[in-house]
């Protein structure tokens, strides 16, 4: 039996019942697949994120429920948040490692910054499954990387969809993410993701990859703050650079455990 430390973090977070929430698992070295990924199912959170200590900072992995995904961005600042304010790491900058390529985290003051590279969006037709499961007919619809991107023409549609989980579950994408324009921020957003077992996520950082290069095209801005109008509600800091992005926001933990398998 080993014996692991958790960290229950509430990631783009206000306050202690906001954000997302996320497990940090960090490790002295790798664990088998098979066991991450069970730790992940007894979680049954978004997300859980393992990191290993190497030359260039932390190799990080991230697993839902049902399967490892090649980016979170939610489960990163989670874990950039136990580094900094719990295990208390110097430096002020991490780089973390990953199927995403290297990964960049930075500290001003309580706010965590997240450097990623940005997703650029194709334009297809309208997706029959996502249109009947959405239950509301979008303006436009991108293919971003793993995910699809469906623009609404305004909030009160995104707050008020009732998606058919089943129908959703469907298409075969990672996610599904929805966005309108905003009067209170400059855009907001929901995600699905019935097919790798998160039915609606509460705050989704590598969304952002795509939302922050699609809003800044059309609001002609390189800054942005925006809102994931889930029930628990998220808000992100966004920037664009060039062929990456600044996504930020702020953390809290909620519990402190071990795992012993």
């Amino acid at each position: 039996m080993i014996t692991l430390k958790i960290y229950h973090i509430n990631a783009f977070a206000n306050g202690p019942f906001s954000g997302n929430p996320a497990a940090v698992i960090p490790l002295d070295f790798w664990i088998s697949d098979e066991i991450m990924q069970q730790i992940a199912a007894q979680n049954n959170l978004s997300e859980t994120a393992f990191f290993v200590k190497n030359s260039e900072g932390f190799h990080i992995r991230w697993f839902t429920p049902k399967a490892e995904v090649a980016l979170c961005g939610h489960a990163t600042l989670a874990s950039a948040f136990v580094l900094f304010e719990i295990l208390k790491i110097q430096n002020d900058t991490i780089v973390f490692e990953s199927k995403s390529g290297p990964l960049f985290v930075n500290k001003i003051g309580s706010k965590i910054n997240l450097n990623f590279p940005s997703q650029s969006l194709e334009q297809i037709d309208p997706v029959l499954d996502l249109e009947e499961g959405l239950g509301h007919s979008s303006l436009k619809t991108y293919k971003a990387g793993d995910d699809i991107l469906l623009i609404y023409p305004n909030e009160q549609i995104i707050a008020e969809l009732s998606p058919d989980f089943g129908l959703l579950a469907k298409v075969n994408v990672r996610g599904i993410i929805v966005s309108s324009i905003s009067d209170n921020y400059d855009f907001v957003c929901r995600f699905f993701a019935p097919k790798v077992g998160i039915n609606e996520d509460p705050v989704t950082g590598s969304a952002f990859t795509k939302l922050i290069p699609y809003w800044s095209n059309v609001l002609n801005k390189m800054q942005m703050n925006a809102c994931q109008i889930s029930e628990r509600r998220g808000d992100v800091s966004c920037e664009l650079l060039g062929d990456r992005v600044l996504i930020g926001g702020l953390a809290n933990c909620y519990l402190i455990g071990e795992v012993f398998v």
